[in-house]
């Protein structure tokens, strides 16, 4: 891959040293006041009484610093990541549910990958460190979004640059050494004045292969870098322009993959428009545009030694896009007691193919368009004060849908509804206890890896006319509850669903091979995320967090598949001013709910898993106002094990069938970060 390392290797350095020489001189003048940060190992904070998580991607977490978004999310205690051999691009679930169930947001719009075996998940052109903040909406509990999903929302944000007289400048780098050649720079520089600004995201990373706890080296070496920019401009404290820009690349090397993705780019535009306080009535109206262009290559010879097998008998590579353009508009209104928030958006997407080998290159070829997809929808969200301590929040929202299968000249429309109505119990003077209860109602829309990807639907082998739209009622409940030293919180949820989606892989392929056949079941699901804290003195505190994920196929009376197990997550730490010292304690169960060859169209059950633990250990040091210092140790007793959501190892790399491999053993890290 042609990757530009442009500027980001010298840049992080002189940023370094100018960061460096900077605060030295300041803390000549001024005392530290600030405490170290701590390295984050299990996202539990909670707002609107447990409902939403808050996480900074800009903190370190523990394993090592995340490299895409599926990475980061799974330090948010609910969300796990199927995994497909490489150090990088896992696929991520949340509760046991998995793709467009999840919507995944960057900047308020979606950006959807292309390949149709999901190499190339939406989190995949994540870099979480660009962004300022990650929200968590779980459950079917809200409609301001384009074909709202059914498990979570996930939005990845970035905040508007302020600048004064004093100060027209800011900037922030990292730079991240660890095992197995692991190499990361971020930088964010930002300047302007009270009324305009630019700034400018970038990053690299780059890792060799890593070996698990025996040992063995796993193919699973990436590289990756992408670039953003923003132009802002804010004439008035109440009103925000923004233009942005973005290109990135990347490529991975798969362990769990007959084949390699050795491109992954992306470009994107942007333009997003904000005015508060338009009136006593109307204090916010928003609306954005922007478009997205995923080019994604994958082949059998470039990252890896090509052995002819299965079905590839020769060289070959395919390169699959999607074009997305997203639009939206929402305005907020308030009287009294009463808050609506009302708004259209429209999507638009296509996706295109074309094949090649070493005689015949992809390039030369025309792209052939397979799919074309439409929405638009409208929603109003309604709060209401009930109580100075009780709140009632209700939505709706209407999507009509089109889909185009362009090669067969097919297409299917519908009209998706999605409500909730959700109740709150709010102390505004303090935080002795928060509660909700909340039920949400969602029909889904099949999406192109549902309807493109499987050989049949519902034993049909027009799957694109087959499968039905899924239709899920969900009841949310919630708690969060502080007093003293002491703190707990929990979220619950129960639902049905009507016409799940289910994959099963069966072997109609040529030689026996596995494919991916889908069929609509009915569904019930269950579950919950609960975490406790405990400060012991002013300098140790600890907390338990837990997930447990539970799904049946009530067609058949089977477990649903892909569900990870029950999992718990165990913190110490030792703060002081300067410094903080941390132990994470990993524990999982052994998963024997599965249905053999079930499962998504990344992954499927094989067998039961064993259970695991791993310790890791990790400390930050305060240098000065404006560095700090990370470093950590992942798995420290180097323990050999694979995790259930895992894909069985391609035997290209030499795995058997039926075996998996396993995850990364021992690995050391450090990382700096500075301000300025």
């Amino acid at each position: 891959m042609a990757q530009p390392k442009f500027f980001l290797q010298p840049l992080a350095a002189a940023i370094c040293i100018a960061c460096y020489s900077a605060s030295v001189m300041a803390n000549e003048a001024m005392p530290v006041q600030t405490m170290a940060p701590i390295v984050v190992t299990s996202t539990a904070g909670n707002d609107a009484n447990g409902l939403i998580v808050h996480a900074d991607p800009k903190q370190p977490i523990q394993p090592v610093p995340a490299t895409d978004g599926a990475d980061y999310l799974q330090s948010i205690v609910g969300f796990s990541s199927v995994n497909s051999g490489a150090g990088t691009n896992g696929d991520v679930t949340f509760r046991g549910m998995f793709g467009s169930r999840i919507k995944i947001l960057t900047d308020g719009t979606e950006n959807l990958g292309a390949c149709p075996s999901r190499m190339d998940s939406p989190t995949s052109y994540i870099s979480p460190e660009s962004y300022d903040q990650i929200s968590v909406i779980k459950g079917p509990q809200t409609v301001q979004y384009a074909n709202t999903g059914s498990a979570a929302t996930v939005i990845f944000e970035r905040s508007p640059e302020q600048f004064d007289a004093d100060n027209h400048y800011r900037g922030q780098a990292s730079v991240l050494l660890g095992s197995f050649g692991r190499l990361d720079h971020n930088v964010e520089v930002a300047a302007g004045d009270a009324q305009k600004y630019i700034r400018l995201n970038t990053s690299r990373s780059v890792s060799d292969s890593y070996k698990d706890g025996n040992g063995t080296t796993v193919p699973s070496d990436w590289e990756r870098w992408n670039a953003d920019v923003a132009l802002g401009w804010t004439p008035d404290s109440d009103t925000w322009v923004e233009l942005t820009g973005g290109k990135a690349d990347g490529e991975a090397v798969y362990a769990g993959r007959a084949m390699d993705g050795s491109k992954f780019a992306r470009e994107s535009l942007g333009l997003r428009v904000e005015k508060r306080n338009v009136s006593d009535v109307i204090k916010k109206f928003e609306a954005q545009v922007n478009y997205n262009f995923n080019d994604h290559v994958m082949d059998n010879y470039s990252l890896r030694e090509f052995k002819p097998g299965g079905m590839m008998s020769m060289p070959m590579a395919t390169n699959v896009a999607r074009k997305t353009l997203n639009a939206r508009m929402a305005v907020t209104s308030e009287w009294d007691k009463l808050q609506l928030i009302t708004g259209i958006d429209n999507q638009n997407n296509q996706h295109s193919k074309r094949n090649g080998n070493l005689m015949t290159a992809y390039q030369n070829k025309p792209r052939i368009k397979d799919m074309e997809f439409q929405s638009i929808g409208g929603f109003g969200e309604l709060s209401y004060q009930v109580t100075d301590n009780h709140k009632l929040v209700s939505g709706l929202r209407l999507d009509q849908v089109k889909v185009e299968a362009v090669e067969s000249n097919q297409e299917r429309k519908k009209t998706l509804p999605s409500a909730f109505l959700r109740f709150e119990n709010q102390h505004p003077d303090h935080d002795d206890g928060k509660t909700y209860m909340g039920i949400g109602y969602v029909e889904r829309m099949p999406d192109y890896w549902e309807l493109f990807s499987p050989k049949s639907g519902n034993g049909h082998p027009n799957t694109f006319k087959n499968i039905d739209t899924e239709k899920t009622l969900q009841l949310d409940i919630g708690y969060q509850h502080e007093h003293g030293n002491f703190s707990s919180w929990a979220s619950a949820y129960a639902g049905v669903i009507n016409d799940y989606i289910l994959t099963t892989y069966l072997p109609t392929g040529n030689m026996g091979m596995l494919e991916a056949h889908s069929r609509n079941v009915d569904a019930t699901v269950a579950g919950a995320e609960v975490g406790i804290g405990y400060q012991f003195t002013d300098a140790i505190q600890a907390d338990l967090s837990a997930m447990y994920a539970w799904g049946e196929n009530t067609s058949d009376n089977t477990p649903l598949p892909q569900i990870s197990p029950l999992e718990a997550r165990v913190n110490l730490r030792y703060i002081q001013d300067n410094y903080t010292l941390g132990a994470y304690w990993r524990l999982v169960d052994g998963q024997n709910r599965i249905s053999e060859r079930e499962g998504n169209i990344v992954g499927y059950d094989l067998k039961q898993s064993a259970g695991f633990g791993t310790l890791s250990l990790n400390g930050t040091y305060h240098v000065n106002d404006s560095m700090d210092l990370s470093v950590g140790i992942d798995n420290v007793l180097d323990r050999t094990y694979a995790e259930h959501l895992n894909k069985m190892g391609s035997s290209g790399f030499g795995f058997a069938a039926n075996e998996q491999f396993n995850n990364i053993g021992r690995n050391y890290w450090a990382r700096i970060s500075m301000k300025f």
